[in-house]
This record gives C-alpha cells, sequence and structure tokens, in this order.
C-alpha cells in the first residue's frame, strides 16, 4: 500500500486579499502580531497596509525589517530577541522568501530555544509554534504553503535547509497586487525558483499524483506568463497568473521535496550571497541533463507543459526538448548567466560539492548522485 500525506494551509487568493490580514490574525487569536519584513517592501507600502488592517480590527502590530536577499542567521537571532521582548502572540510575513523564512526560523526559536543548527533536517522541532500568516510579495518561494526554512549559517557559509510540518503557516494570503512593485530582474529570478520548484517536485523520488497535478500546473503557467510579467510588470493577468504558478509550485515541492538543483543553490547562495532564482537558472539545465535518463517519461510531460510540441515522439526523443525549453525561457528573461559570471570560481566546488551531499533535498533526487557527479554539474554550470 502506497500512503502519502499532503499538507497545505488555509490560502486566501486574490486582488486585495491582504485586506483580510486583520480578520484573520483574529481567527487565530492574536491580540499582539509581530510583523517580518524588508526594506524594500517597507518602501513599497505593503506593510502600511498590513498595519491598517491589522488596526482596523483592534490589533497591535510589531515590525522587524533588517533582513537581507538570502535570511541569516544573525538576522534570525536578532528577530528571536525582538520577538520575545514584544508581547507579540503571532507572526506573520509580508515580503518574499528571505521575510517567510525569518518568520518561521524565530517561530521555532522563540518556542523551541537553542540554536537553528539544531533543528537542521527533518522533522526536529517538538513543541509548537506561534500562529504564522504569510502574505508574500513575489512570485517565486512559495513559503507561504511550505514546511521548508532556508537559512544561510555565515559561519558555514551554507543555506541551512529545515524541514518540518511545524512550518506550515497557518493562514497564507496570496495577494497579486503586492506583485507590481517589483522590478523586472526581480520578477523574473523568483519566477525561475518557482519554475525550479515545479521541475524538481514533478520528478522528485516523493512526487505524488497530489504533488503532480500542482507542479504540472505550475510549469505551465509559468511557461505561459512569466515572459510577459517580465516584460511588462504592470501586466496584472500575468502577475496574477505567476503568483498561482508561485503557489501551486509551493505546494507541489512542500509536499514532494526538490533535488539536486536546490541541494547545490543552497551552497550558492550560502557562499556569494546571490538571488537564489538566479543560481537556480544557472544550474537547472546541467542538472536536468544529469537527470534526464533516470525519468524520460516525466521530462516529457515537462517539455509539453512549456509548450513543446511532443504528442508523437517517444519520451527519449521528447526529453530534451523539456531543456531546450528551459534555456530558451532562461535566455529570454535575461538570466542567461553562468555562476562564473556570479562570482564563483574552480577552487570553490569541491567544499561546495561535498555540502550539496548533505543537503536534504539531494535524497528526493530522481538520480543518485556522488560528489564526483555534483563537482561535474558545477563546473558545467561556470
Amino acid at each position: 500500500m502506497n500512503i502519502s500525506k499532503f499538507v497545505t494551509p488555509e490560502i486566501i487568493f486574490g486582488l486585495g486579499s491582504l485586506s483580510q490580514i486583520g480578520e484573520s490574525a483574529l481567527r487565530l487569536g492574536a491580540s499582539k502580531v509581530f510583523i517580518v519584513s524588508d526594506a524594500d517592501v517597507m518602501e513599497a507600502g505593503w506593510v502600511e497596509k498590513a498595519l491598517h488592517h491589522l488596526g482596523s480590527v483592534g490589533l497591535k502590530a510589531e515590525v522587524y525589517s533588517s533582513l537581507t536577499t538570502n535570511p541569516k542567521d544573525f538576522e534570525v537571532i536578532e528577530g528571536t530577541e525582538r520577538y520575545l521582548k514584544s508581547g507579540c502572540d503571532a507572526i506573520a510575513a509580508v515580503g518574499g522568501g528571505s521575510p517567510t523564512d525569518v518568520a518561521k526560523a524565530i517561530a521555532i526559536l522563540a518556542t523551541n530555544g537553542g540554536s537553528l543548527r539544531d533543528y537542521e533536517g527533518i522533522n526536529k522541532i517538538s513543541h509548537p509554534l506561534p500562529p504564522m500568516l504569510i502574505a508574500p510579495s513575489t512570485a517565486g518561494a512559495g513559503s507561504e504553503v511550505s514546511q521548508f526554512a532556508i537559512i544561510v549559517d555565515t559561519e558555514r557559509k551554507l543555506k541551512m535547509s529545515i524541514i518540518s510540518k511545524s512550518l506550515v503557516p497557518d493562514i497564507a494570503i496570496v495577494d497579486p497586487d503586492l506583485l507590481r512593485t517589483k522590478d523586472s530582474k526581480l520578477a523574473a529570478a523568483t519566477g525561475m525558483d518557482a519554475l525550479t520548484h515545479g521541475i524538481e517536485s514533478y520528478v522528485s523520488l516523493a512526487a505524488t499524483p497530489m504533488t503532480d497535478i500542482h507542479a504540472c500546473k505550475a510549469i505551465q503557467l509559468i511557461a505561459e506568463n512569466l515572459r510577459r510579467a517580465v516584460a511588462n510588470r504592470g501586466d496584472m493577468e500575468a502577475n496574477t497568473n505567476m503568483a498561482m504558478a508561485s503557489l501551486t509550485a509551493g505546494i507541489a515541492f512542500s509536499n514532494a521535496i526538490l533535488g539536486a538543483t536546490h541541494a547545490m543553490t543552497h551552497q550558492v547562495d550560502g557562499l556569494l550571497d546571490e538571488h537564489h532564482g538566479e543560481a537556480n537558472a544557472a544550474i537547472l539545465p546541467h542538472v536536468m541533463e544529469f537527470n534526464l535518463p533516470a525519468c524520460p517519461e516525466r521530462f516529457k510531460h515537462i517539455a509539453w507543459a512549456l509548450g513543446k510540441k511532443v504528442r508523437d515522439l517517444s519520451p527519449e526523443d521528447a526529453a530534451p526538448l523539456a531543456i531546450e525549453g528551459i534555456r530558451e525561457l532562461i535566455a529570454d528573461i535575461g538570466l542567461a548567466k553562468g555562476l562564473g559570471d556570479m562570482g564563483l570560481k574552480e577552487q570553490d566546488i569541491p567544499l561546495l560539492s561535498r555540502n550539496a551531499l548533505n543537503d536534504a533535498c539531494l535524497v528526493t533526487n530522481p538520480r543518485q548522485a556522488t560528489v564526483e557527479d555534483i563537482e561535474h554539474i558545477f563546473r558545467n554550470a561556470l
């Protein structure tokens, strides 16, 4: 008997849905909400709107926004100290992957104590977390529905993967309106992150029929809308479809986990502090080439979702068209650069490869990879 679990939060989706944050926090029993955000989201006015909606239902709030692109352990420690002193009893992230991951990590340390390394890996959280609400401002991370928190360990210069069903937020509020204040480069990078989630969860060893539905739909939506969203940030139809794509990809990878691309980009992000989606764009096609022999039928489906004409082709003939479609999309949205352009050096590869072997995402990659395999992929991606 095959038994699988499928976990999602309550989801509120649609233009203007940020207005539901106050009522949602009330339903979770909050009296004072700790908002985690970043400077760009603050400047765009979304935190101010969230504070207004919280205040309209009589809730107090405190804001923590001292975050950077790749969320770091010391930012979590500072945020935890702020949370514990604030008298807050719920946590809300308003922003992209960084605020969401930091909010989750603050929730862990505030209620479970210890250090973040204590929770690295799978299912190491023992005590309940505070109520959590997430309102994403990017279409990429999918953290608003996932059981992941990814935090940079600044001493080891790598991203820690913390995976637990405890990290699935109580309520995800996905308002596509928040996407329009992000620039084209960020739209491209976050879109590639969502696409990588869709592809890696679809070929994952832990994929199920339920995750397949979400993964395939995410790939299809991104293929049809990411170019438009990057070209015209005011295209709200494209933004809404990208918000849905990120959401569905997040549901897929939260339940099916990921693969070698993320196991490798977590190391790059920790070393170079580049945007996670750009690192994905550099590595994904090469990981797909490595994985292709293990699951050509799945790659044929991916090629179809990307818009390739593969109906009459065998899986072996169709599968390479999936990689071709990914390379075309990456070029069209302006992310066609290698890891070397981002600052990665040949001498960095052995350490990054050894660290990638210990990343939880590698466990579900469809083809087993040795440290030599990962080194080879890294070199191809330079």
